[in-house]
């Protein structure tokens, strides 16, 4: 919502990339309508000075970011080559893009994290045929100094964000974004935009706090039941061939856990997909085998 304006956004770029650019007119915005993550659509990309920028806010930290920003990509890129000749001789000029995570979660993280595509394969290769790597820059308050007194939206953002998590500490999750949305407007932190979309930000920073709070605690409980299960099975085998059997099923029961208990909150097999890294297809057979309750 923040970003959605293209001064605002451009504020960001140039914060970002140490540019100067003065007129919105030149972002060429191009975000799909159908980036949805956990119900709520966060992604954005666009085309500038012939490169693609694609930014990601993140509230929980995963590995698994690369692999959907390359199916982000893909689908860019369909998206903008749908009518030129891909069998044809001639070159289809596509722009160069680089990937920017946006992370404001209470875990733990650098000030600087890049995030590898091949991180995530299953063999080790000399040399990657593929690689994508994500800039994940934390931005919560006390990190990135630098950055975020170059976009004073995004130091408001961080403030914004540290408040409500100082309001939750001793009160109910509404109040807490509430009291935090009045303080945030006595200080001039995003004070306009808060006073214009007060209602909206209030829903959409309740639901985004409760769920990323929900899932740290899901992943938690699930890592103890799936992984203390796998491993025992690993350990049983004696052979490094079932500690890797044991771990993979460890991971599998995990994800099986956070997928019954979100379709259980009502959402759908597509949005549990990008939270756990696996496809609907996947998804929709363990809820069918569960007996789980989620939409389709």
């Amino acid at each position: 919502m923040l970003f959605s304006d293209k001064t605002e956004l451009l504020g960001l770029y140039n914060a970002v990339s140490g540019k100067d650019y003065k007129d919105p007119g030149l972002l060429e915005v191009n975000t799909l309508e159908n980036a949805i993550y956990m119900a709520i659509k966060n992604d954005l990309s666009f085309v500038i000075d012939s490169q693609l920028s694609l930014y990601e806010h993140q509230s929980t930290y995963s590995p698994n970011l690369p692999l959907r920003m390359l199916l982000y990509l893909a689908d860019l890129y369909a998206d903008m080559t749908k009518n030129e000749n891909l069998y044809g001789k001639k070159k289809v000029k596509i722009p160069p893009p680089q990937f920017i995570i946006f992370y404001n979660g209470v875990e733990r993280q650098p000030d600087r994290r890049i995030l590898r595509l091949s991180d995530l394969y299953e063999v080790e290769e000399e040399e990657h045929k593929l690689e994508l790597e994500a800039v994940m820059l934390n931005v919560n308050a006390g990190h990135n100094r630098e950055l975020l007194q170059s976009c004073k939206t995004l130091a408001d953002y961080a403030e914004y964000t540290a408040c409500i998590r100082k309001y939750a500490e001793e009160m109910d999750t509404e109040d807490a974004v509430e009291c935090a949305i009045v303080e945030c407007i006595q200080e001039g932190i995003l004070e306009e935009f808060l006073r214009k979309n007060r209602a909206e930000a209030k829903r959409m920073s309740i639901y985004e706090y409760d769920q990323a709070r929900h899932i740290r605690q899901e992943r938690e409980d699930a890592r103890k039941e799936g992984w203390s299960e796998g491993w025992d099975e690993g350990r049983r085998e004696g052979r490094c061939e079932g500690r890797r059997e044991g771990r993979n099923e460890g991971r599998q029961e995990e994800k099986k856990i956070v997928a019954a208990r979100l379709a259980e909150m009502g959402m759908t097999a597509e949005q549990i997909a990008q939270a756990v890294g696996e496809t609907a297809a996947v998804v929709e057979r363990w809820l069918a085998e569960a007996g789980a309750s989620g939409g389709k």
